[in-house]
């Protein structure tokens, strides 16, 4: 009889089965390639390189400000009175003595045209006196009494002429008007604003600081203030400095001045950085830096290859980027072509 084994064990199929196994442990068996090999794979990249240096910098803190008018002041009555001419409008230019309002002075005037009978009868009651004081008719202290009514009389005319000039209401300098509270027909009242004028040649920085900034400033020290609309900085120089705090805020009124700028505007907004303290810190120029993601990394040559390592960073100015970890003072850094580089790369340093 015919024997009956399985194609599985037909030594065709063994010899197949050998040949598939010999191929898998030739395969299992072939080496890693070695850093050496893969190093020489790559192509040298020749790179500028700079020293990581070390410097001392100064910690800033910002503070907001406002651009005020250094000489600004409010037009306000000394006496009551209804408005009944008015020439103030918003930016409106006055110089110094330009007549801005004027108060009904009907009340005033018929006080000063009494002021000015009285004076006229004490002076022809004095002049009476004299002459009866020559011809002994009147004794030495009453001619003394109609002497004092005649100069307190005198004196009630001038006060009323007083009066009657507060009436009229005057620009105090050369400036612009930039506010007006008050329109014709109004009640003027002594002490309440009716306009406000300010010189805009003439402006600074107000900025309240905190306690704790506030103890390195002196007068005459230089800030740097930026103001946003003006897309620019400017260069303040403390003036003021409030010898009291506010004890809500904790906060010292700073006043700095300012170049004249043609853009400057009283009521822009600023912010003023002051010095918070010094530190030293790492710098490097930004081409140094390459960023994947949100991953901030650097290259340091290291034995003739680039040696990847991350770092974190702070602050930027001048094309130079602040270096916070990862580097270390004297380490050489790629400066350039850093974006095509790799980790392990053999490096010539381009002088």
């Amino acid at each position: 009889m015919r024997s009956n084994r399985s194609k599985a064990g037909s030594p065709q199929w063994g010899f197949l089965l050998s040949l598939v196994g010999a191929a898998l442990l030739s395969a299992g068996c072939d080496p890693k390639p070695s850093p050496e090999a893969t190093r020489a794979a790559l192509p040298k990249a020749t790179v500028r390189v700079v020293k990581a240096e070390s410097r001392t910098r100064v910690e800033t803190d910002e503070v907001v400000g406002t651009v005020r008018a250094r000489v600004r002041a409010s037009v306000e009555a000394k006496v009551l009175g209804r408005i009944e001419w008015l020439n103030v409008t918003p930016g409106q230019v006055v110089k110094a003595g330009d007549v801005l309002a004027r108060l009904d002075t009907r009340e005033v005037s018929a006080r000063l045209e009494q002021a000015r009978v009285q004076f006229e009868q004490a002076e022809r009651e004095l002049k009476r006196f004299t002459g009866l004081l020559q011809q002994n008719a009147v004794t030495r202290q009453e001619y003394d009494v109609a002497e004092s009514r005649a100069r307190s009389a005198r004196a009630a005319v001038t006060e009323v002429e007083t009066w009657l000039g507060y009436a009229q209401l005057s620009a105090p300098f050369e400036g612009v008007v930039t506010r007006k509270w008050v329109e014709v027909g109004d009640l003027a009242v002594p002490g309440k604003a009716l306009a406000e004028v300010e010189d805009p040649r003439s402006l600074r920085v107000e900025a309240d600081i905190p306690e704790a900034l506030v103890g390195g400033l002196k007068l005459g020290t230089p800030l740097a203030i930026r103001v946003p609309s003006l897309g620019k900085d400017l260069a303040g120089v403390v003036s003021e400095i409030a010898p009291v705090g506010d004890p809500n805020s904790r906060t010292f009124l700073v006043k700095l001045d300012v170049p004249p700028d043609s853009g400057l505007r009283a009521g822009l907004f600023g912010r003023v950085s002051v010095p918070a303290g010094e530190y030293r810190s790492i710098y490097l120029p930004e081409s140094a830096l390459r960023l994947r993601g949100q991953l901030e990394q650097v290259f340091v040559l290291d034995q003739g290859v680039a040696r990847l390592r991350l770092v974190r960073v702070g602050k930027r100015s001048g094309g130079e980027v602040e270096v916070t970890s990862g580097v270390l003072a004297g380490d050489t850094v790629v400066s350039d072509g850093v974006e095509m580089l790799t980790d392990g790369q053999p490096l010539e340093v381009r002088p």
